[in-house]
């Protein structure tokens, strides 16, 4: 796919995530797509697979959340397969905290896919607005 393209199809997840619908970046995630958070909270590292991106981190970040989670993209930035996504998510923690982190996105695309993606979010607010992640059976 072209930059355009790529570029179009973050978008549209995008569009959907600021719904708080959740379903189209999921089912855009290839099944070897890796994730990686930087930083050194306890939830920063690289979540490789999708399936382990589901189960490792989105279902217990998700399990920590009172409300729906919404994201809202401001800059798209796009260059041969990769896609750069500026953005802001809103969500109160169960535990009453606001968690609404900055975010940049840096994503590699191929075959209409994620590949990968690269977080850097503010980890101050990680590591204090979050508990450690906990398995969710």
């Amino acid at each position: 796919m072209s930059a355009a393209q790529n570029k179009r199809l973050m978008q549209d997840i995008f569009s959907e995530l600021a719904q708080g619908n959740t379903e189209p970046f999921r089912d855009a995630m290839a099944e070897d797509f890796s994730w990686t958070i930087i930083g050194t909270t306890k939830w920063s590292g690289t979540y490789r697979g999708k399936r382990a991106v589901l189960t490792e981190l989105m279902a217990p970040l998700f399990a920590q959340f009172a409300d729906q989670y919404t994201n809202t993209a401001d800059r798209f930035i796009a260059e041969d397969d990769h896609v750069v996504v500026q953005c802001l998510g809103w969500v109160t923690t169960k535990a009453g905290d606001p968690y609404n982190n900055t975010y940049c996105y840096v994503c590699r695309l191929a075959e209409g896919k994620l590949q990968e993606l690269t977080e850097y979010c503010d980890t101050e607010l990680v590591a204090t607005a979050l508990a450690a992640p906990q398995p969710v059976q």
